[in-house]
């Protein structure tokens, strides 16, 4: 069905039901491309650096470790991916990264971990959503 898809992952949402669409959004094609995207903000990066000293890569380790609840769950119901890391501010970098590559979709998880949220949309999501010109699909 789709054969580029882009998710941004965001280590606040739950991802939980997010494979489950991927697996039907790729229909067990085997000419797909799922990419798993992250931003680590300037400030983290910068704060991780400072006291931790550790460098980009070993902060995209801990990032890709991080991940293993979700990335497991796309092996076990066996559907490739490769992860993307880039540094910078969240919403000016998913913009570049939609921009610049030929996605067919973005897939968007708004299940916040937090229950009292009040809006229906998270920032991310809303301005993500508003500004590019591919569908976006938010998974609850």
């Amino acid at each position: 069905m789709y054969k580029k898809i882009l998710v941004p992952y965001d280590f606040g949402n739950s991802f939980t039901n997010v494979p489950d669409q991927l697996s039907k959004l790729t229909d067990a094609s085997e000419d797909y491309e799922i990419v798993i995207f992250n931003v680590i903000t300037e400030a983290e990066q910068a704060d991780t650096e400072k006291y931790l000293g550790a460098s980009f890569s070993d902060i995209e380790q801990d990032k890709i470790n991080d991940m293993k609840p979700f990335t497991s769950q796309l092996e076990e119901l066996g559907l490739n991916y490769t992860t993307r890391f880039k540094t910078g501010r969240v919403i000016h970098e998913l913009l570049e990264e939609i921009n610049d590559n030929d996605y067919d979709l973005v897939l968007m998880s708004n299940r916040r971990s937090k229950r009292d949220i009040k809006h229906v949309l998270g920032h991310v999501t809303h301005k993500i959503a508003k500004r590019v010109n591919k569908p976006v699909m938010v998974v609850k």
